[in-house]
């Protein structure tokens, strides 16, 4: 059967998934400089027979497998592969060579399983019901997103791309297991900067001055009621800023007041209304005091929508590969992907397999300089990559 072939090749290819896995762990490519990250996997594309192209949106990738049917049916897989400005503290034989960058939100792991999936998908394309895109996703970690670039470039055309379905480690799940979620899975972000400008000068001559910092503290106060008095209830939204810059003294208030943060949510409609409620609040609130304000908000990634039919197929076709107790249901998460950009165009499913082994002290959440895997998940994630992809063909 398809699937034990898939199982079997996917064991065989295992110790170059860990290879392909640690090599892009040893050299992480921050956003939009993947360039040598990008040259390795279309060389490792070139190894397997896999036709491809280069360059598409920047550093981005896209091979094909499969045969043109008179459907054209056509559905893709993605993998980013940028890291993260960390500097690794890990003690494994392979950390990264490269100082302040590390691969700390798994990309290195996505990309090698997509290339094994793409290798075993070649391997059984005589099999499959149609096309499958093999996209490598430069950028995701940093706005406007490499999935956007790529888009532009016409990564979802010729030959059209009917679904789309991505994978992500996560190491809220033990090795083994996969989760999934239909509907709105995760959040939008946008950026919020904030300059609160006024007349600094001696703190101990409050009333001959502009108190830009306690105009801050009270702006941060007043800027919760957007998400307590304005907010729709049942629409979960977040707005939160992390960090304040009052570069004074004890005895001085400064000219300037730098304030950032995020926002998000789960509806277009209220995103856009929010960001509306930030900029009254702040001129209103800073020109209360007596000063100026600049609010500049950076449109990020859209809210992650799984469609239904999609993510049912991927999540019945991993408990067929699995077995049923090995999948699970997710949470919403106010976290941002920019997969967003493409489930915002076609139907897609954005999945999570598991990578923690509590037991070997593997659990460190995403995005922090002890980050690692559990390698035992690069057996079952390619195959089930690939296994989906033939049920989404075989189901459009």
């Amino acid at each position: 059967m398809l699937k034990e072939k898939i199982q079997q090749l996917s064991l065989g290819f295992y110790q170059e998934t860990v290879a392909n896995r640690r090599h892009i762990h040893q050299n992480p490519e921050l956003s939009f400089q993947e360039k040598n990250t990008a040259r390795f996997i279309s060389q490792k594309l070139t190894d397997y027979g896999i036709a491809h192209q280069t360059n598409i949106g920047g550093n981005g990738i896209v091979g094909l497998v499969g045969k043109a049917s008179a459907s054209g049916k056509c559905i893709a897989l993605r993998a980013d592969m940028d890291a993260l400005p960390i500097q690794e503290t890990n003690t494994h034989d392979f950390v990264s060579k490269i100082p302040g960058v590390m691969h700390a939100c798994g990309h290195d792991a996505h990309t090698s399983m997509l290339l094994t999936a793409a290798r075993i998908l070649k391997q059984i394309e005589m099999h499959l019901e149609g096309q499958i895109k093999l996209i490598f996703q430069p950028a995701e970690e940093k706005l406007p997103g490499g999935a956007l670039g790529m888009i532009k470039a016409g990564v979802l055309k010729n030959p059209d791309v009917q679904r789309i379905v991505g994978q992500h480690v996560f190491p809220g799940l033990e090795a083994g297991l996969v989760g999934f979620r239909t509907g709105a899975y995760m959040a939008s972000a946008d950026e919020i900067t904030i300059r609160i400008k006024g007349t600094g000068g001696h703190a101990a001559m409050p009333d001959q001055i502009n108190d830009t910092v306690l105009t801050a503290a009270h702006l941060i106060v007043n800027l919760q009621q957007v998400i307590s008095r304005f907010a729709p209830p049942v629409v979960p939204s977040v707005l939160s800023f992390g960090k304040v810059i009052a570069q004074g003294a004890f005895n001085i208030i400064p000219d300037e007041v730098l304030i950032q943060g995020t926002f998000r949510t789960f509806d277009e409609a209220w995103r856009v209304k929010a960001k509306n409620h930030i900029r009254t609040i702040t001129e209103n609130t800073v020109d209360a005091a007596g000063m100026e304000a600049e609010v500049l908000i950076e449109d990020g990634y859209p809210f992650l929508m799984n469609e239904a039919q999609t993510t049912l197929i991927a999540k019945e076709a991993a408990i067929a590969y699995l077995g049923a107790e090995k999948v699970i249901d997710l949470d919403q998460r106010m976290t941002a992907e920019d997969f967003a950009w493409y489930s915002q165009q076609i139907p897609a499913a954005f999945y999570r397999i598991g990578t923690a082994n509590k037991a070997k002290g593997i659990n460190s959440n995403l995005h922090t300089s002890t980050f690692d895997i559990d390698e035992e998940s690069l057996l079952a994630g390619p195959a089930l990559m690939a296994w989906i992809a033939v049920e989404q063909l075989k189901n459009l």
